[in-house]
């Protein structure tokens, strides 16, 4: 039976789920004996300036099998990895509320599979449902945001699940000391005076792995919005912000997770139509590259133990 094939049609796991869209380079469309979920979110119904990250989860499928499988950096390979590309949530349109509920009943649903929760984006809004999932089957959960933003506030424009709350509505689950803010570059006074009396804001990599040293052990979810690079190397999303990184300060962040246990993790923000080079969604495939085998190389053969 090839890859793509679905061996239980009616499996409980891929309804609601359309199951038509790309695989993802190396995924196979039936859960069974797999690893890791993969799943895309095509929503943006909060974004403040510039739409389209709608377009994100199907942009990184289809340029995906431009890469090569294999990550030198970490010497794995896709090929060798057992997991599964669900396919894109069935959303409705509107507001966020009723689709944020949906991504957290959706990576309920993964996390009871056995299965790691890797969400593609869509905006940020989304990560909430996600992480609040996670969170229920890992109570010590440690959250870590990669943005340009800090995502803190409490509403924005009337909505408190806005992509500008994101973390803030993550807070609502999760104690300030689990959350670790990398490289913020950009927010209100009040946010940064939030994020430097909390102790939550990491300014590099080195300071990362300084942070996780006494959290060795613990379950990390790793939220990635893309705007975190900057505009020079990904321009394709929809709050770009100068002063921001590159491949190689990703890399980084990379090498500091390795020995860690990775049970989680969201990369949105992608906006394709905003570059026409298609360079943007590339580089959010090779994350997502680098994502599933950190998820893969931190297999938690112990993670019932963390159920309530």
């Amino acid at each position: 039976m090839g890859k793509n094939v679905v061996s239980h049609l009616f499996d409980p796991l891929l309804q609601g789920f359309d199951t038509d869209s790309a695989l993802f380079m190396g995924a196979r469309r039936d859960p069974s004996d797999c690893q890791i979920g993969l799943f895309g979110v095509p929503y943006d119904g909060t974004t403040s300036f510039r739409p389209g990250a709608r377009f994100g989860p199907a942009a990184i499928r289809e340029v995906s099998p431009g890469l090569e499988t294999y990550c030198p950096q970490l010497d794995q390979d896709l090929d060798d990895l057992a997991f599964a590309d669900l396919g894109t949530l069935e959303i409705p349109f509107g507001g966020p509320d009723p689709v944020i509920a949906m991504v957290k009943h959706a990576t309920e649903k993964i996390l009871n599979h056995n299965l790691k929760p890797l969400m593609l984006g869509g905006e940020h809004s989304i990560s909430a449902g996600a992480v609040a999932a996670v969170a229920c089957h890992h109570p010590d959960l440690v959250l870590i945001q990669l943005d340009a933003h800090a995502d803190l506030r409490e509403t924005w424009l009337g909505s408190r699940h806005s992509h500008a709350c994101a973390m803030r509505r993550c807070l609502d689950v999760l104690p300030s000391d689990q959350l670790l803010q990398l490289s913020i570059r950009s927010g209100t006074r009040e946010e940064f005076e939030e994020l430097h009396n909390s102790g939550r804001l990491i300014k590099d990599a080195a300071g990362l792995q300084k942070a996780l040293a006494p959290r060795q052990g613990k379950p990390i979810y790793l939220t990635v919005d893309l705007d975190w690079f900057d505009p020079a190397v990904l321009p394709g999303t929809g709050t770009p912000e100068p002063g921001g990184f590159h491949w190689n300060d990703f890399a980084k962040v990379v090498d500091v997770l390795r020995p860690h246990r990775l049970v989680g993790a969201d990369v949105v923000e992608l906006a394709p139509q905003l570059d026409i080079s298609g360079v943007s969604s590339v580089l959010a495939a090779k994350v997502t590259r680098s994502i599933l085998l950190l998820l893969a190389n931190n297999q938690d053969q112990q993670g019932n133990n963390d159920l309530h």
